[in-house]
C-alpha cells in the first residue's frame, strides 16, 4: 500500500469512469486570504485534471486580478461582460458570460479589474452575501464541478463565495508565513456556516509549493497536526513547469502531462471524486 509524504497509507485512488449523465454540479470555492499560495494556478489545474476525467468544469474568476481568466487564454480587458456584470444585472443571461476555453469540458466565467468596484456596490444590495449564489443558480444543472477563484483577502466578494459553495479547499504554501492566516481563515468559514451557509464543508488542506526541505518538512507537519484528516494525500511540488504553462494558458496536465505535478493534480483530481466530493 503507497504512503504519502507523511506516512499516511492510502489506495491509489483509480482514473474515474466517464459519467453518463452531467448536473448538478459541487461547488468549491479555492480560498485563502494569503496570496501567492497557488489558488489561482489550483483552480486551473484541478479542474483541468477533471476535465480530462470527463467532468463538466466552470472556473469561476472571482479575482479582480483576473488570472485565472488570463491563464486559460482569455484576453480580461477585451471582454465585455464578466463575472462583474453578472452580478449586478439580475436580468442577465449568465450563459453570455460563460467563455469556453480550448479544452474541452472546461469553461471560464472571466473577471477583470471592474470586479474591484463590487467590494463597495454589494454593501448596499439586498441580500447582499447570496448574489454569486444567485448567479451560478442559473447553471449550476449543467456542470459537474464548478471552482470559484477566490481573491487574496475575507471581504464581501470572499463571503459570496463561501455562501455559494458547498465546500472550501484551502491551498496552503509549504512555509511557515503561509500558514499563519488559516486560522483567521477558518474563523470566517465558521461564521458563514453558523449563519448563512450551514452546510459549508472544508473539503481539505492541499499543500502547494513543496520542496524536498527541512523547512517543508516541518511545516508539512505542523499542517497536517492542525488539520488531521482534512490534508490532502497529493502535494504540490514547486515547479519551474507552472509558470511555463500558465504563459502557454493551459493547464499542467494538458501542456506537460507526463510532469511530476502534472501528475500531483491529477492525483488530487482523483481523491476529489473517490472521496464522493465531485461525481
Amino acid at each position: 500500500m503507497p504512503t504519502d509524504l507523511l506516512g499516511r497509507d492510502y489506495e491509489t485512488f483509480p482514473a474515474p469512469e466517464p459519467l453518463q449523465t452531467h448536473g448538478p454540479a459541487k461547488v468549491i470555492a479555492m480560498c485563502n486570504q494569503k496570496g501567492g499560495v497557488g489558488k489561482t494556478t489550483s483552480s486551473i489545474n484541478i479542474g483541468g485534471a477533471l476535465s480530462q476525467y470527463g467532468r463538466r468544469v466552470l472556473i469561476v474568476d472571482f479575482d479582480p486580478q483576473g488570472a485565472a481568466t488570463v491563464g486559460l487564454g482569455i484576453n480580461a480587458n477585451a471582454v465585455e461582460d464578466t463575472v462583474y456584470t453578472a452580478l449586478f444585472n439580475p436580468r442577465m443571461d449568465v450563459h453570455s458570460v460563460i467563455h469556453h476555453t480550448d479544452f474541452e469540458n472546461l469553461d471560464i466565467m472571466p473577471a477583470n479589474i471592474d470586479l474591484s468596484a463590487a467590494e463597495v456596490q454589494l454593501v448596499t444590495e439586498v441580500g447582499r452575501e447570496q448574489v454569486l449564489a444567485g448567479v451560478l443558480r442559473q447553471v449550476k444543472d449543467e456542470y459537474d464541478v464548478i471552482i470559484i477563484d477566490c481573491q487574496p483577502s475575507l471581504g464581501l466578494l470572499t463571503v459570496n463565495a463561501l455562501t455559494a459553495a458547498d465546500g472550501v479547499i484551502i491551498p496552503v504554501a509549504a512555509e511557515f508565513f503561509a500558514l499563519r492566516g488559516v486560522a483567521l481563515l477558518m474563523q470566517s468559514i465558521e461564521k458563514v456556516q453558523s449563519r448563512i451557509n450551514p452546510s459549508l464543508e472544508v473539503y481539505g488542506v492541499l499543500v502547494t509549493m513543496y520542496t524536498r526541505t527541512l523547512h517543508c518538512e516541518e511545516v508539512l507537519q505542523r499542517i497536517y497536526e492542525a488539520f488531521q484528516g482534512k490534508v490532502f494525500h497529493s502535494v504540490i511540488s514547486r515547479s519551474i513547469k507552472l509558470p511555463d504553462s500558465t504563459v502557454a494558458a493551459a493547464p499542467i496536465t494538458i501542456y506537460a502531462p507526463n510532469h511530476k505535478t502534472a501528475k500531483e493534480y491529477r492525483e488530487v483530481a482523483r481523491e476529489l471524486i473517490a472521496n464522493d466530493i465531485v461525481a
